[in-house]
């Protein structure tokens, strides 16, 4: 899988815009970049331990920093939290935050669903973000009305 795709970005940005919807332009910071990953950070710590949970985290971030070539000054702290690095050697506009922090999370739920399965994972993000309708997605991107032959 060499990019994120486009059913896992479609759920990324869904959750990203509920989760910022209410934030003015000039509080859409680089904190927001790891919205999503620090709102699924307790759940995943108690499915999977904190070692499991940093360990998944490291593992999207190595994958998303391979197509948004900045993520690559983030760090993890100990428990799992992402942290921007302060000696960062560019300012960065809102696409570049923005581009960053879809193709982490859709790495992160990338990596639950081939971890956990679909279903646990639909099941996850639902539990996390109750309030968004139409959670229902299909990550294979076939048709799941298409009768099997």
């Amino acid at each position: 899988m060499n990019r994120a795709t486009p059913e896992m970005r479609a759920l990324a940005s869904k959750l990203i815009s509920f989760e910022t919807s209410g934030l003015k332009a000039s509080d859409k910071k680089v904190s927001t970049v790891f919205i999503v990953p620090e709102k699924l950070r307790p759940h995943l710590a108690t499915l999977m331990g904190n070692s499991g949970c940093r360990a998944l985290v490291m593992r999207s971030l190595a994958l998303a920093s391979k197509e948004v070539p900045w993520l690559y000054s983030v760090r993890i702290s100990i428990d799992g939290v992402l942290e921007e690095a302060e000696d960062i050697e560019h300012p960065m506009n809102s696409a570049a935050l923005s581009e960053g922090s879809e193709v982490l999370a859709a790495r992160l739920l990338g990596l639950l669903v081939a971890f956990i399965g679909e279903n646990l994972t639909l099941r996850l993000v639902s539990q996390v973000w109750p309030d968004i309708p139409n959670l229902d997605f299909n990550f294979s991107g076939e048709d799941k009305n298409e009768k099997t032959k």
